[in-house]
């Protein structure tokens, strides 16, 4: 009877760890809501308010030296370059969810509000090192005046910023986003894995059990349809990127 009940515990102890399940990460916050927008203040919280384990954001530097929260480099309809205008034009700019386009302070504020949701931090490739590395600066600074240091991951297309931020936060997980290197250049690097879109993957989908075997992380993004989710949960990546985080909430749970 004993031998039966180890030997079932072993087969439960198995079988948890081939379905391990990927993280949920919410993209540009949880923005298709109701009454959301990309990188508003209002999807971290809507991200937040689903139990989503991370809400990713994507911060430029101003040419005034300020701290922005904004995907695209110019901002649709305008001519406002978020590298190359003020802080104050840019944060004119009135999202779809009528609020305006966020300080980074501004930002952090509520993220230090809202404990249980891990911050996915982007810094957005600038034109010059230079200016990514005093960019980074920054933002490690902001991230320690909130206390939110031990709750952020960042995330770079640049391997200069990645770099940059190993420098000062060496203990803090930095992933490479640009999908151009194998796991093992990022072992090299120092960095905590591949953070690389469906296309690099599906390209590469050893590259998934080479990070793993390298002692690294994946994440995936952006993922948004049932058929993709289904592939990468069954890849095994560690964390996935979506537009609908609730999607694949449920798609996890069944």
């Amino acid at each position: 009877m004993i031998k039966k009940v180890i030997f079932s515990a072993a087969l439960l102890f198995a079988g948890s760890a081939v379905i391990a399940q990927p993280k949920v990460i919410a993209h540009r916050g949880y923005w298709t809501a109701p009454e959301s927008a990309q990188n508003s203040l209002a999807s971290f919280t809507k991200a937040d308010a689903i139990g989503a384990y991370g809400s990713e954001i994507d911060v430029w530097l101003t040419a005034d030296n300020k701290l922005i929260v904004n995907h695209d480099r110019k901002y649709k309809g305008t001519d406002v370059d978020m590298e190359k205008s003020t802080a104050k034009e840019i944060t004119a700019i009135v999202l779809p969810n009528g609020e305006n386009i966020p300080t980074f302070d501004a930002y952090l504020k509520l993220v230090a509000s809202k404990p249980d949701t891990r911050l996915i931090l982007e810094m957005k490739s600038l034109s010059d090192y230079n200016r990514e590395d005093l960019a980074a600066k920054m933002i490690v600074k902001e991230l320690k005046k909130y206390n939110v240091l031990d709750r952020t991951d960042i995330i770079a297309f640049s391997i200069n910023a990645c770099l940059a931020f190993k420098k000062l936060l060496p203990d803090t997980k930095i992933y490479y986003l640009n999908g151009d290197l194998p796991p093992k250049s990022i072992k090299k690097l120092g960095l905590a894995g591949i953070d690389y879109s469906m296309g690099v993957l599906r390209k590469h989908p050893q590259w998934v059990k080479e990070a793993h075997d390298l002692g690294l992380e994946v994440n995936v993004w952006t993922v948004d349809s049932e058929e993709d989710m289904k592939y990468f949960i069954g890849l095994g990546v560690d964390y996935i990127t979506t537009d609908y985080p609730e999607r694949l909430q449920a798609l996890l749970k069944k």
